[in-house]
This record gives structure tokens, C-alpha cells and sequence, in this order.
């Protein structure tokens, strides 16, 4: 083993090997990429989420939904106009970059593209 490997993030364990690009903790199964790469991804900055209209959206924004979505399992969708409050931007799967709690669905993730900043 390399004793110049970092220990695991996740649960700090010192058995951390090479495995390609990426470093795992036989522990744990964590995977991660080693510091010298992640600073170069960092570089450019933090990743900045529009709408649909070209508005930068953070946290805690409010937003209008601007076209009807279909819902998995509800016979009506979300209608285009519906407000959707408290926002939280992730990287998410497949586009969805907004987790959020529409009322009367309940929590889900939306994509930037079918909402517009309040």
C-alpha cells in the first residue's frame, strides 16, 4: 500500500488504494477522486443553474412552473403557473437540478428548464 494515499472522507479509514482515476476504502466501498483532481474540477467554479428564461437560481428561491408536467401515478399533472417555494438546487439524476415540495404531490425534482424565477 501507499502510505501518500489520504484516508477515506467517508469513514476515515487508512486502507485507501488506487483503483484507475479514482480512490477507494476497502471499508467502506467509498469511491472518490484524489484532491490534486477535484481542485482542478473546482477551478472553474461552482456550477450555476438558470431557468427557463436565463435567470440564475440559488437556494430558497421562488418559482413558477411554465409548462404542464405529467406526474407518475396522478391523474392531473402540475398545471403551468403552479408556485413552488423554498427551492434547493442539486446535482441530481437525468437534468433534475431542483429538489423541492409542490403542494398537493409532495416532495420531488424538477428540471430548471420548466420553471422561471419569481
Amino acid at each position: 500500500m501507499n502510505e501518500n494515499l489520504p484516508p477515506c472522507p467517508a469513514c476515515s479509514g487508512v486502507y485507501t488504494y488506487e483503483m484507475g482515476a479514482l480512490l477507494v476504502c476497502p471499508e467502506c466501498a467509498h469511491e472518490w477522486q484524489p484532491a490534486g483532481d477535484a481542485a482542478d474540477a473546482t477551478a472553474d467554479g461552482p456550477k450555476v443553474i438558470k431557468d427557463a428564461v436565463g435567470n440564475v437560481l440559488t437556494d430558497g428561491d421562488t418559482v413558477t412552473v411554465v409548462k404542464t408536467l405529467k406526474v407518475k401515478g396522478s391523474p392531473s399533472g402540475i398545471k403551468a403557473g403552479t408556485k413552488v417555494r423554498n427551492i434547493r438546487l442539486v446535482d441530481g439524476v437525468d437534468g433534475h437540478d431542483i429538489d423541492c415540495k409542490v403542494d398537493g404531490f409532495g416532495p420531488m425534482q424538477l428540471k430548471s428548464s420548466v420553471v422561471k424565477k419569481v
